[in-house]
């Protein structure tokens, strides 16, 4: 160990040198936000000592009250920031300060140099690299440090953030952090009370800890959950669930929730305002903080709510743990799985609320979010059923852009209708188009559109509601509603075209028959009783490179003049060369329909060969 003043030299690494070049003169915009990333540092430091003192007692000033002081003055534009945290050792040092705390993330950041409008000040405490916001603000910055345990020993870091950085012992009393530096002349508002105070209020009103600016206490709010309902401001909720989140937007809402019985507890949650772009990385993903007795006891409680849910962000606070509780004790506690019950059940009818009363609202959430719910109904059998009433289609029965739920559309059914149906596909309008919708058309039997690709594995895996089957207008078994009293009699000629039509298609179809319930189209494809939807078809298509579709059956519908006219031809000549022609085109046209045809070449080609012996003299 190096004795007392003697000064040891580090080089940061190539990458650090790059990434605090990257930070300093061209990433932020707002270098104010040095001072948020300070006091967020300051006040996690405090909650780690805080924690520390429920199981050791042997540390520097157990008794001294915890807090975030800081010192400026505008004549010689200095600025302090100290906290009597858990303070770090000389390893910590080198290690949290000199290198990068996250792999990848100076690669990241220089990828998303060219977007300032994206990439700002929101993004700088994410990827760990926050205490270097400094150097937007310093031209030299100096760490005073020493742990909390009784026998540790005092540090001081010193660097001007380019090169190297140096480390010597030194002597201090105290534990805990002070961090202190010269302000740059293009940041000298930041030595003015008036400024910092400002921008402590704007972002860490909501400290855990008192933040003291020459001696007076700034942050006056804490604890906001514990407040009543009525109690809780919309601003002052908004404000603390961005304090929390990093987020720049308010939420779309809170639910404010103070339980009593077999368990208790308080929570506040929020619902964002919009998903991040990495929402389905569920390794990234930050949802509640876990309290005790107004304690953080643990960040991200990923065991206070089903996965299906991680998009909720906030707080629950219990007297049901101890505050020295270990990770591995809440995964298993029977508290945490009462409370996860509570909070799922009182957030799906959070949801329900806006659902019926704020619709509004609810789309502009289930735009964002709906994915999440879809996956709970095979995530959470206990709250399927709420679940499943939160789910919204387009039908049509309703004009673009409305929307309707299964009750709503069972309470239309008609009379004679055993089964609920749908159409899936990728869009409303391709979908508008789709041959298997005439004969519902025809008789006024509604048909949800599944236009979501994550709708063709939820909608089956319902399978039914209201003691009622739902059913996809593509499968082959569909059958006539009850008073359908249309005779379609296969006779000789209707058979040996349908036979015409096996030998033309050959491999390409399982099989071709004639079809009950096409009305104004002449074929359509459908699958049969074991195939999937053609849009779980695509998706299996995108998860499994090897996945090869099920051939589909070919309806033909006998009374369209179309094929009443290929009877007449194949009447006169079986070997006329346009009745393949034809039967080849109306399945690819059966294919462009869906979305399927592979390649456009043929289908013009063949199209210019019909028109042309069509147009002959």
């Amino acid at each position: 160990m190096s004795g007392e003043n003697e000064i040891r030299q580090f080089e940061y690494k190539a990458e650090m040198k790059q990434l605090l070049n990257l930070i300093v003169h061209s990433l932020y915009t707002h270098p104010e936000v040095f001072l948020r990333e300070l006091v967020s540092n300051a006040s996690d430091a405090l909650s780690k000592v805080r924690f520390l003192m429920l199981t050791d007692k042997n540390i520097i000033d157990p008794d001294k009250p915890l807090e975030i002081r800081i010192d400026v003055d505008n004549k010689q534009q200095t600025f302090s920031i100290e906290d009597n945290g858990i303070g770090m050792t000389d390893d910590e040092l080198v290690n949290n300060i000199g290198t990068i705390a996250r792999s990848g993330t100076l690669e990241f950041l220089k990828s998303m140099q060219g977007n300032q409008k994206l990439f700002d000040e929101a993004l700088i405490g994410r990827f760990g690299v926050g205490f270097y916001s400094v150097f937007m603000v310093a031209d030299e910055v100096t760490v005073e440090t020493r742990h909390a345990r009784a026998d540790s020993k005092g540090f001081r870091w010193r660097s001007t953030g380019e090169g190297a950085f140096t480390i010597e012992e030194i002597e201090k009393k105290t534990r805990g952090t002070r961090i202190y530096f010269k302000l740059k002349d293009t940041a000298k508002e930041f030595s003015l009370d008036y400024k910092v105070k400002d921008i402590i209020n704007k972002y860490s009103n909501f400290a855990d800890f008192p933040i003291l600016l020459d001696n007076e206490k700034v942050n006056k709010v804490t604890a906001l959950w514990h407040r009543k309902t009525n109690e809780i401001k919309e601003s002052e909720a908004n404000d603390f669930y961005k304090f929390i989140t990093n987020d720049f937007d308010d939420p779309l809402g809170f639910l404010h929730l103070s339980i009593e019985g077999n368990v208790n507890f308080k929570a506040l949650i929020f619902i964002p305002s919009q998903a991040p772009l990495d929402i389905y990385r569920i390794e990234d993903q930050k949802s509640l903080n876990l309290y005790a007795n107004k304690v953080l006891i643990q960040a991200d409680a990923r065991e206070l709510l089903p996965d299906y849910l991680k998009f909720v962000k906030g707080v629950v606070d219990t007297t049901d743990l101890p505050l020295n509780v270990s990770r591995e004790v809440t995964q298993s506690s029977p508290a945490m799985a009462r409370i996860n019950n509570i909070l799922t059940s009182e957030i799906l009818a959070f949801l329900e609320k806006w659902a019926q009363n704020e619709k509004d609202k609810y789309r502009a959430f289930y735009g964002h979010f709906s994915r999440f719910l879809k996956a709970g109904i095979t995530m959470d059998f206990k709250s399927r059923d709420k679940i499943i009433n939160l789910l919204r289609f387009e039908s049509t029965a309703l004009a673009p852009g409305e929307w309707t739920t299964l009750k709503e559309y069972t309470g239309r059914i008609k009379p004679f209708q055993k089964d609920i149906y749908y159409l899936a596909g990728q869009k409303r309008d391709t979908l508008e188009k789709n041959p298997n919708l005439e004969y519902f058309r025809k008789h006024e039997v509604e048909v949800l559109f599944l236009t979501d690709p994550v709708d063709a594995f939820v909608v089956p895996a319902i399978a039914d509601y209201d003691g009622k089957k739902i059913v996809s207008i593509e499968k082959k078994e569909i059958g006539l509603f009850p008073e359908d009293k249309i005779e379609r009699p296969e006779d000789n000629l209707s058979k040996s075209l349908i036979g015409l039509f096996k030998d033309v298609l050959k491999d390409r179809v399982e099989n071709v028959v004639i079809s009950k319930r096409l009305v104004e189209s002449p074929v359509t494809l459908v699958t049969g009783k074991d195939g999937a939807d053609p849009q779980m078809e695509r998706m299996m298509e995108l998860m499994n490179r090897g996945f090869v579709r099920p051939k589909k059956i070919m309806e033909v519908n006998m009374e369209h003049p179309l094929i009443k006219n290929l009877a007449q031809v194949y009447m006169a000549s079986n070997a006329n060369p346009l009745l393949g022609s034809c039967i080849l085109q109306l399945y690819d046209g059966a294919l462009l329909l869906e979305g399927d045809l592979p390649t456009s070449a043929d289908f013009v080609r063949r199209m210019t060969e019909i028109m042309e012996a069509a147009t002959q003299k």
